[in-house]
């Protein structure tokens, strides 16, 4: 366990310290706005909507399910579970890492944006059967920046982002079986 620490502290130091720069920082707090994404959240609620109708709505709300199952396991069960520090909460490490955003008071382990986002683009890529490849890559990696984001602002040790997507890929397979046993796009 010790290993495991030591490489998630480094890789940490790497993204936090070493591959700062001056366009990342001012980028990387929006990628993990919820407020920034905003647009693209209402986009896919009316694509949803207009184009698949019935079927569409019905996505929504196992969207809305997958992050609330997800945000419960990751923050209400979890989070208070392992009671691991964000790194901007973390004494030894504060004073040396940059934090771009408000740093909250709330546990780390796991990520919850990590969980969530996965959890959402895990869900439409596994019930979007016609979807374009590109456009699953494209979720994947819209998840994958929002992660990165969180640990550059310095919220989140890689750890908790690596298992927060890994948690959250496991709700969205879940949820997309579910929604494909009941309902077929």
């Amino acid at each position: 366990m010790e290993y495991i620490l030591s490489v998630d502290y480094n890789l940490f130091y790497f993204i936090n310290i070493k591959w700062s720069n001056s366009f990342f920082d001012t980028v990387m707090p929006y990628l993990r706005n919820k407020y920034f994404w905003a647009p693209l959240y209402l986009f896919i609620v009316s694509y949803l909507l207009v184009n698949h109708k019935r079927e569409g709505g019905y996505l929504v709300v196992f969207l809305v399910l997958t992050v609330l199952v997800g945000d419960q396991i990751s923050s209400a069960l979890l989070k208070p579970l392992f009671g691991r520090l964000r790194p901007c909460n973390t004494e030894n490490i504060v004073e040396y890492i940059n934090v771009l955003v408000r740093c909250g008071g709330g546990k780390s382990f796991p990520s919850s944006h990590a969980t969530n986002h996965f959890a959402v683009a895990t869900l439409l890529i596994g019930t979007i059967k016609y979807m374009k490849f590109s456009i699953r890559y494209l979720l994947i990696f819209w998840a994958l920046s929002i992660s990165y984001a969180q640990v550059y602002v310095g919220v989140h040790f890689p750890l908790d982002i690596i298992f927060g997507g890994i948690l959250g890929s496991s709700v969205g397979i879940v949820m997309s079986s579910l929604f494909a046993k009941y309902i077929q796009l």
